[in-house]
């Protein structure tokens, strides 16, 4: 590999709302999408070269958007969980999360837990920082 090529790439995930209220779509339509984009950048890190991706996902600010925004965030987060975490063990991809995520959804802390445990041994690296 190439020694000047970057290995870690970090991702602020803003601007999705904004996407798709530009578009006249729900705001939901437009996170959806960007969970569709990661999925993208998971399925990259190989061949890019890259050894870690940092997705700056869900800030504490967040929590001041409306409670059914912060509903669909919450709900789209557990459903990614669920549908992409066969995927990253089979690829390899550790999980690793930072900021205050225990203090979410007792279901979504389980879900994490259990990622985590599941991925331990994974040799690129997602980190995704939640409630920062």
């Amino acid at each position: 590999m190439d020694q000047d090529r970057a290995k870690h790439v970090a991702i602020i995930m803003d601007g999705n709302g904004r996407w798709a209220k530009k578009r006249g779509l729900p705001r939901a339509v437009g996170h959806q999408r960007g969970v569709e984009a990661v999925r993208r950048l998971v399925r990259g890190l190989e061949p890019m070269g890259l050894e870690c991706l940092t997705l700056y996902a869900f800030s504490s600010e967040n929590w001041k958007r409306p409670d059914d925004e912060v509903d669909d965030l919450m709900n789209l987060m557990r459903r990614f969980i669920k549908s992409d975490l066969p995927e990253f063990v089979a690829n390899s991809v550790k999980l690793k999360i930072i900021g205050d995520w225990q203090s979410l959804a007792p279901d979504i802390v389980t879900m994490l837990e259990d990622a985590l445990t599941q991925t331990a041994n994974g040799t690129k690296t997602l980190a995704v920082a939640l409630n920062y």
